[in-house]
């Protein structure tokens, strides 16, 4: 396998190593992450091979530290080509040498974002991030938070559409059906949520109950029922029998109740009202405990968005969101793991 390298620094690299400098945020992070055992994935999956000029491959570690670099700081394609020949954090973070490597271009990195959607390997990363930080003793698992949010689908609308699904009962109101259009993003779907409509994509998550830091998920076309999704979130998180489950009252089914009794786990999930039916006293009490504890996830959720920009997704397709999610949430962990170590 032909495959470019930067164990032998050059002078270059020598001269700004003896610089004087500040530790930055992501020196921090190579040194609380041990990158070999996310190596040995990337490697036995994508197996790299030289182009079609014969230029070497960049090794998957580097370039999966690429698609981080995307996250953090919010960086297209040609943006992070760009940041990779001058910045000299970002050189050092992905394991670049000054005097002898070229710079993967913004094509490269597309390749090699569509080589992790194929071969589908981002929910184990994820995983075997999350147990470095469980053993650094930053993670701590004491129960698990689910809950789903709405991300628009990256293209505008082109036709006319005149009914859409409802997203929770107790959301809808009065609010009258809504004339909107939908776009050529195949796979995304028209949701409504009391006055608003949106297209596009619904992400079912969890976030350990103690710190927010995310678990795990997956995405869905936006019509799809949160309830639906609830044993899928379990499985893919792992929650372990004793642990706590929490939900908001959208995941209140007896099914979903019945499936925490058989495994072992605490209910957590918020009691729906029903017709001819009152909440207990015990049950609107329980809810506010709950209520309370949500918000770990509903944070979780508001950072994504915000600060990664994850409120629309950037590509078309379900695998396409589902991989922008999980690459978030590896960064949105990273950095919540150094805050917390500074503490």
């Amino acid at each position: 396998m032909s495959e470019r390298s930067s164990e032998k620094p050059g002078i270059a690299d020598y001269v700004v190593a003896r610089r004087k400098r500040k530790e930055c945020f992501l020196d921090v992070i190579d040194r609380l992450i041990d990158w070999k055992p996310l190596e040995k994935v990337l490697r036995n999956e994508l197996k790299r091979v030289a182009n079609a000029v014969g230029n070497p491959s960049y090794p998957p570690l580097l370039m999966f530290k690429i698609l981080l670099l995307q996250r953090w700081y919010n960086l297209r394609d040609a943006a992070v080509e760009e940041a990779l020949c001058d910045r000299l954090s970002f050189v050092r973070f992905v394991g670049l040498s000054l005097d002898h490597d070229e710079v993967a271009d913004s094509t490269t990195v597309c390749r090699f974002r569509q080589s992790l959607v194929e071969r589908n390997i981002l929910k184990r990363l994820l995983d075997k991030l999350n147990h470095q930080l469980e053993r650094r003793g930053l993670l701590v698992r004491e129960g698990a938070i689910v809950d789903a949010s709405v991300v628009s689908s990256a293209r505008h609308p082109l036709k006319v559409l005149d009914v859409l699904p409802e997203d929770r009962e107790e959301d809808a109101g009065d609010a009258p059906d809504v004339t909107i259009s939908y776009s050529d993003d195949a796979d995304a779907a028209w949701l409504r949520k009391g006055n608003r409509a949106y297209y596009g994509y619904k992400i079912h998550a969890a976030t350990d109950s103690r710190d927010g830091f995310v678990l795990g998920g997956h995405a869905t076309p936006a019509n799809r029922s949160d309830t639906e999704e609830f044993v899928t979130v379990l499985d893919e998180v792992d929650v372990r029998a004793g642990e706590s489950v929490y939900a908001d009252k959208g995941y209140s089914s007896q099914l979903n109740r019945y499936v925490l009794a058989v495994r072992g786990l605490l209910d957590g999930i918020m009691h729906k009202a029903a017709r001819n039916r009152e909440l207990t006293l015990a049950e609107k009490a329980a809810n506010r405990l709950v209520s309370s504890l949500r918000s770990k996830v509903e944070r979780a959720f508001g950072t994504l968005k915000r600060g990664y920009g994850f409120f629309r997704a950037r590509y078309l397709g379900l695998a396409k969101v589902e991989l922008e999610f999980l690459l978030n949430a590896m960064a949105f962990n990273l950095k919540k793991a150094v805050l917390k170590a500074d503490c």
